[in-house]
């Protein structure tokens, strides 16, 4: 009867295992994690803008005494070659030109690949150098050049194959990719483009130290071409608020200090919690001072390299590294308009004090030479860099950054 019993128990529960529905996973073997999708990147996009933009600006510098020769603008095209064009003249339009290639394969990352990217990349390079020439021959300080268009588009091409060869690896495939999601928030992309920029944009020389958006001496030049008669705003200002040394040495104090502690906070903004917070904001400060350093060296002399540390800059440094202390902890939210407003009295004090009569007896011995195109677009730079970070540090979207760490 007890084994009867059993038999029965054993039965009944083997059929209720075979009528039982199988479970997915009992019958098929897990899924493959599927791989991510390329996107498309916001950084390679941005910096093409800002890229084009310097372009632009180098090759129209110093934009100003327009006028009509009574030539075409492609006539350059079919003249003869230059006679006279040195290497240096060619290697600076090849490697000028060769980041834009690179970045138009970057930008165009995923939709086009490979073989189109290359050919669009290297037809974008020279169109743009195309009309560049074509412009200048409304410019009196610019001759247009048929070599010129040659070299560039050489750079051009050179910057597309260096992009297709790298744009899956960099994009896709980076041990810096990973560092970046790591250690920046999802929407820093923007907010990178324009922190790289700030120790670029101090490679041209300024009134004060991080006293970037001097709108004065492009203005003037405005002005000057549309009114047809010489306009210096800056001397005009000058003859009407004469400063004192000590007031001089504190307008440098509070550029030095606000510019610096606007730029180093937008930095911290874009830093999660697990990133080495302290080690990125003093490498990155360090970065700055050395390519300032470098680049007074390379305008002026050996000798001029540490010729921006003054009284006041100093002044500056110590009470913004005092500030950054402060902050490093606080909010984000905190941080984002406290930037915001450090650079906005930056740009205030910049453009309202006259220029400093040391400043501009330095700049006599400034001999620009072949570096004509590279110090357009580094006044470019350095007059575009405060209104890139208000933009970002203002823009709905960028705002995200400030709440995801």
């Amino acid at each position: 009867m007890q084994a009867t019993r059993k038999s029965v128990t054993l039965a009944s529960m083997d059929a209720s295992h075979r009528s039982a529905p199988q479970s997915p996973a009992a019958t098929h073997s897990p899924p493959a994690a599927n791989p991510l999708k390329p996107a498309a990147s916001s950084f390679a996009r941005v910096s093409l803008l800002i890229y084009t933009l310097l372009i632009v600006y180098a090759s129209w510098y110093p934009l100003s005494g327009w006028r009509d020769m009574g030539l075409q603008p492609f006539d350059y095209l079919w003249a003869r070659l230059p006679y006279y064009w040195t290497g240096f003249d060619l290697w600076t339009n090849i490697v000028g030109y060769a980041p834009f290639g690179a970045l138009v394969v970057y930008a165009l990352y995923p939709r086009l690949r490979s073989l189109p990217a290359l050919l669009l990349s290297t037809l974008a390079g020279i169109a743009l150098s195309a009309v560049m020439e074509a412009v200048q021959t409304y410019l009196p300080t610019r001759i247009p050049s048929n070599l010129d268009l040659i070299t560039n588009s050489c750079g051009t091409l050179l910057g597309a194959l260096i992009g297709v060869a790298s744009s899956t690896y960099f994009l896709r495939e980076s041990r810096l990719l990973a560092l970046r999601r790591r250690w920046f928030s999802r929407e820093a992309s923007r907010g990178l483009v324009v922190v790289g920029l700030w120790p670029l944009a101090l490679i041209y020389p300024q009134n004060h130290l991080f006293g970037l958006g001097h709108l004065v001496p492009p203005l003037s030049s405005l002005l000057s071409d549309l009114l047809d008669t010489p306009i210096d705003l800056a001397t005009w200002w000058t003859n009407h608020a004469q400063l004192s040394a000590e007031q001089y040495w504190l307008s440098e104090i509070i550029v030095s200090a606000c510019g610096l502690t606007g730029a180093v906070l937008m930095m911290m903004l874009l830093l999660r919690q697990q990133a080495p917070r302290k080690l990125l904001t003093a490498g990155y400060l360090l970065g700055a001072i050395a390519i300032k350093s470098l680049a007074s060296a390379l305008l002026f002399a050996p000798d001029n390299a540490l010729v921006w540390i003054t009284p006041g800059a100093a002044g500056g440094i110590l009470i913004a590294a005092l500030m950054l202390a402060g902050l490093a902890m606080a909010p984000p939210t905190a941080q984002r308009r406290i930037a915001a407003l450090a650079l906005i009295v930056s740009l205030l004090v910049t453009n309202a004090v006259p220029a400093n009569p040391y400043f501009v007896s330095t700049l006599q011995t400034w001999v620009q030479g072949k570096f004509l195109n590279f110090d357009g677009a580094a006044q470019f730079l350095s007059v575009l860099w405060p209104f890139l970070a208000l933009w970002f540090l203002y823009h709905p979207v960028h705002r995200k950054v400030s709440g995801q760490k």
